[in-house]
């Protein structure tokens, strides 16, 4: 993506099964677990650059002694800097107390690290900014066993502010607005209820503090306690929580909008962001790991048992299609033959973009993320050269002018690939904001020089998606004219963006988005600017509306987007040209053209049929809470406001 934007955060748990001698008896190291949450944060590493956690429960130990430890990093190299402070504890103990490595129990006791339910997670945010108040896991403190609760997600919500107020309305003084810790605290407080509800029960007939404690972990029903605390939540969410007596589960919303994996063997259950983090880790097929049923929640008790069980109704189906286009790792198998399908689907368009010259173009991708998609787009060309040469040669054949150099010309036409830009892998860090951003992003990229001739070849680039259209601006459209192409071929392997998302990708101010640049920019020239002024009271009366007939405990009333009607005035075609002069460079050195090729809403589906969250291209959003923010995000256009059109927090 040659827009950066922060996204998705990332989780992993791991539950062992079995005892520590097991894993010490047969791999070697009671350290097995700890091992694999170590491969399964590295390997969705991607997942998060702004913070990084840790949480490791350990069950049965003695009164007194802690039994959850946590580590939390904020800030560049987070992740590393997590396990920088495991292995020194390692080191120091394996000076000090080299004779427990022989005993698990013993080394469980000397080592904070070492437990039964391992929990992990990397944060993007797009809230909160980057400190360690903000980086999970998140940490509900209690006497209790079974009311202590450590929790992390990959989520949004779009009513947290809502939640809030319930809790308020419970009697409660939540400290802080931030979606982690309101959800957190909606969990305790029906975990505290659930709790007292067994204990209040239970003490006219059970005098002994430890086997009530017992009793209560038998008896607590913590889908109930999901059930009750999830109801009004509007969002994606994808959770996973540690509850001290020994109880973890996952959470997932019920459209899918966040993606959940699971994994169980005899010896360990896992939870993981990406499937592809868990296939690795455990050295399986992909068919073993299963995804998490929407509005559903794998719940393992404290006997190490798990099962999948229906927390919400499950909705439509609306897994977000973005994480296929550009946000999880390209080595899944899946993932990687949808990528290539989306490059393939664009090359009709491309192919009348240079009126069908592939002798005089040059094809070519932004690097890093397009360059799956490049290798579709090159399958998709070879597939249709195969079928031109057939029919070339047969028109030779019936035309009797099939001499040897004509079949050796038609059989050498085939895509013509360069590498054209190189990204500058040691300034991608120091891009990170937009105040940043000025400076900087016109060096981002480089060119390979020479590779077409000046004035007489096309050039033809692939991009994942585009966003804001600032990289293309101020430095990719800009170096590659220093190129001397005919003409210049963006194309975007995503459809143009149109609409904010508020379900977890940081991409909610419509003025940002590049799409909406030129719907704005061919309403003004087109004198249709009073349908502003149309659009901003319909978005305020919606929301009005909408806030006035919200149930409480039933979540947020169902809305209308109203945003559409600004690009329903146009075609895609027309939008993608407006784009196009928009983006050109504009010093005058180069006089080329620029031609802006976008997928369609139809190819995205055709090539990834199994996620059709596209709300960000559609506008139609799986939740009312998603289609409020729309509309908000309309009304800070038109009011100047700039920021969120949320106000939640972040996972």
């Amino acid at each position: 993506m040659s827009d950066p934007i922060k996204h998705e955060c990332g989780l992993a748990l791991v539950r062992l099964k079995k005892p520590l001698a097991h894993y010490q008896a047969t791999y070697g190291s009671a350290m097995w677990g700890m091992r694999k949450l170590y491969l399964l944060m590295e390997k969705q590493r991607n997942r998060g650059q702004d913070g990084a956690g840790i949480g490791v429960l350990k069950m049965g130990m003695p009164t007194g002694a802690r039994y959850y430890h946590r580590a939390r990093e904020a800030g560049t190299s987070s992740l590393d800097r997590v396990w920088k402070h495991v292995h020194e504890d390692l080191d120091r103990l394996h000076r000090d107390h080299r004779e427990a490595f022989a005993d698990p129990q013993q080394l469980k006791q000397l080592y904070p690290w070492l437990g039964e339910i391992y929990l992990g997670h990397l944060r993007y945010g797009t809230h909160g900014g980057v400190t360690l108040d903000v980086c999970h896991p998140y940490e509900r403190v209690s006497n209790w066993p079974s009311r202590y609760l450590s929790l992390a997600g990959n989520f949004n919500l779009t009513n947290t502010s809502e939640i809030f107020d319930m809790l308020v309305s419970l009697g409660q003084h939540p400290i802080g607005s931030a979606d982690t810790s309101t959800v957190m605290e909606k969990i305790g407080h029906f975990l505290d209820e659930a709790n007292e509800a067994i204990a209040r029960r239970l003490r006219s007939t059970v005098k002994d503090g430890n086997e009530l404690a017992r009793r209560i972990a038998e008896e607590l029903d913590f889908s109930l306690i999901l059930r009750r605390a999830a109801r009004a939540w509007d969002g994606g969410y994808h959770l996973a929580g540690v509850v001290g007596h020994g109880l973890s589960f996952a959470l997932r919303d019920p459209h899918g909008i966040r993606p959940a994996y699971w994994y169980e063997d005899d010896e360990v259950v896992a939870v993981a962001s990406e499937r592809v983090a868990l296939v690795t880790c455990f050295d399986v097929v992909p068919e073993k790991v299963k995804e998490i049923t929407p509005g559903c929640a794998v719940i393992i008790d404290h006997r190490g048992v798990a099962k999948e069980v229906e927390v919400l109704p499950p909705g439509e189906k609306k897994s977000c299609s973005f994480e296929r286009i550009y946000f999880s790792r390209g080595n899944d198998a899946d993932i990687y033959r949808e990528r290539k399908a989306l490059g393939k689907e664009l090359v009709p368009a491309l192919l009348r973009a240079i009126d069908f010259d592939l002798e005089h173009t040059v094809i070519s991708y932004v690097p890093n993320t397009a360059e799956t998609a490049y290798y579709g787009l090159l399958e998709g060309l070879e597939s249709y050269l195969a079928e031109w040469k057939e029919q070339e040669i047969l028109r030779h054949q019936e035309a009797g002018t099939l001499s040897r150099e004509n079949l050796a010309k038609i059989l050498a036409v085939r895509p013509w690939q360069e590498k054209a830009a190189l990204k500058d892998a040691k300034l991608r860090t120091f891009i990170t904001d937009d105040r940043d951003r000025g400076d900087m992003v016109a060096h981002a990229y480089d060119i390979t020089r020479g590779i077409l001739r000046p004035g007489v070849d096309n050039l033809a680039v692939i991009d994942d998606s585009i966003v804001r259209g600032t990289t293309l601006r101020q430095s990719i459209l800009r170096i590659l004219s220093q190129l001397g192409p005919k003409r210049i071929v963006v194309l975007s392997s995503a459809p143009q963006i149109r609409y904010p998302d508020c379900y977890g990708i940081d991409m909610s101010e419509l003025g940002k988005f590049i799409a909406f640049e030129a719907a704005i920019s061919l309403l003004k020239e087109r004198g249709r600017e009073s349908l502003l002024r149309e659009v901003y009271e319909a978005c305020t009366l919606e929301l009005a509306r909408a806030e006035k007939a919200r149930i409480p405990m039933e979540g947020p009333a169902p809305q209308v987007n109203h945003v559409k009607r600004i690009y329903a005035e146009f075609t895609d075609e027309e939008i993608s040209a407006r784009i196009a002069d928009l983006v050109r460079p504009r010093d005058g050195s180069w006089k080329g053209e620029v031609d802006v090729v976008y997928q369609t809403v139809q190819g995205l589906r055709w090539a990834i049929p199994g996620h059709t969250g596209d709300w960000y291209f559609t506008g139609d959003y799986p939740t009312p809470g998603g289609t409020a923010i729309a509309n908000r995000a309309f009304v800070n256009f038109i009011e100047k406001r700039s920021g969120r059109a949320y106000e939640a927090g972040r996972g």
